[in-house]
């Protein structure tokens, strides 16, 4: 496979049996067990083979606390390497959210965003007249355009420029590569004045096989760097914890699940967020056990509302990373439009562009106040309730937050807001 391919698959080796969920309860801090106790709570598919539940957002809900906090008094702040942020959320590092523009907002409003250094922004001077074409483009001349625009070679002088354009602002920013240059862009990026370097692909993994090109070493890449590294993505507790042995300083959960992303059904890989968030937590937590040091798990993709968003933390994540809520502000470089990093993938696309339209500036998504009901806007507020009805007073203290498994929590007493299209309601 050529060093030049946009965006690179990764073949992964044979890792030991996942770690069991709880079977009603989730808690990332629940032990690891035995597999004769793991086996006991798989089902089987056939004769040959046996598999365990696995939980997505709509299944599950919160249970609230016996103590509620203001949710002004709660602390939902992240610290990434050097970098306290006050709110806990990442813009996706896709070319229909993050250009020089949305990345200043992101920043002043407390947020963090990831530019995408193999994206539009770094292969044209002028990537709006580019972004214009793909908004008017049918939906049967899309997939063909997005390949041929993004053969466009990356230039290395307009990922300083855009680097440079955000810092200049005042702001953190953190950029996002395949694996393939992570190591010859990390310098680059480093001198720049990025925060916080993203090496992302459809799955990562510590050990990878290829007889074509050289393994990215994690460890000499984050050896070698002063600002944090973020790798992903991981769904699998052993694969996370190979990982957090490199020295990244945190880790992408999720595969296939963003809105504009089709990997489950092109390659049928994928395991639900809700799962494999508790999953990649229960692995920093043996991780920090081990080694004394905390890993950030990231969920990253498949949230809808702010619902989703508290799920992801209750489930053991640190913060979370957006694409589509975001692809809707204002300030989105797509123009209303949201297209997946794989989309334009010149041999097996992995994603579609979808119309998101604009909604609402950033500031209203991120912060409020919140002018429509179905829970797309105020993402911080919601968050803040969840805490404060949940009695946390913290991200790492609402991380202990109880959760059952709920299928009809979405349905339930819910026939006049399902009538009239109205969507989750209270």
């Amino acid at each position: 496979m050529p060093k030049t391919q946009l965006f690179e698959d990764y073949a992964y080796l044979d890792s030991p049996a996942p770690v069991a969920a709880s079977a009603q309860r989730m808690s990332v801090r629940t032990p690891e067990r035995p597999a004769a106790d793991l086996l006991a709570e798989t089902h089987e598919l056939g004769r040959f083979k046996r598999a365990r539940r696995a939980y997505g957002f709509d299944e599950v809900a919160l249970v609230p606390g016996g103590v509620t906090i203001n949710p002004q008094d709660v602390d939902i702040s992240l610290r990434l390497g050097p970098l306290t942020l006050a709110l806990p959320i990442l813009a996706a590092a896709m070319d229909g959210v993050v250009d020089v523009r949305f990345a200043i907002e992101m920043g002043r409003l407390g947020g963090l965003a990831v530019l995408n250094l193999d994206g539009l922004q770094t292969r044209y001077e002028d990537p709006d007249a580019v972004l214009a074409e793909i908004s008017q483009a049918t939906a049967s001349q899309v997939n063909a355009l997005l390949q041929r625009i993004y053969r466009e070679p990356v230039r290395e002088s307009l990922i300083e420029t855009r680097i440079r354009a955000v810092k200049e602002a005042g702001v953190p920013l953190a950029v996002s590569t395949v694996p393939a240059q992570a190591a010859s862009r990390a310098r680059l990026v480093e001198e720049a004045g990025a925060d916080c370097l993203v090496v992302q692909g459809t799955v990562l993994t510590a050990r990878h096989v290829s007889r074509s090109y050289a393994q990215l070493s994690f460890s000499r890449l984050c050896a070698g760097l002063s600002i944090p590294v973020i790798a992903g993505n991981c769904v699998e507790y052993h694969t996370a914890l190979e990982l957090m042995e490199t020295g990244i300083a945190g880790i992408l959960v999720g595969v296939g699940p963003g809105a504009a992303c089709t990997t489950r059904g092109v390659l049928g890989v994928g395991v639900p967020q809700v799962t494999a968030t508790s999953d990649v937590a229960a692995a920093r937590e043996t991780y920090v056990r081990q080694r004394g040091r905390r890993v950030l798990v990231i969920t990253d993709g498949g949230m809808r509302v702010g619902g989703d968003v508290a799920k992801a933390f209750a489930a053991g994540a640190d913060a979370v990373m957006i694409g589509s809520i975001f692809a809707g502000a204002e300030e989105a470089a797509g123009r209303g439009n949201h297209w997946g990093m794989a989309t334009p993938d010149p041999n097996l696309p992995r994603g579609t562009r979808i119309k998101v339209s604009r909604r609402a500036p950033l500031r209203e998504i991120l912060t409020g106040p919140a002018r429509v009901d179905d829970g797309t806007q105020n993402l911080a507020g919601a968050l803040r309730s969840a805490l404060g009805v949940c009695g946390a007073k913290d991200l790492l203290d609402f991380q202990q937050t109880e959760m059952v498994i709920a299928p009809a929590i979405q349905n339930e007493g819910k026939l006049s807001q399902q009538a009239q299209h109205v969507g989750m309601g209270s």
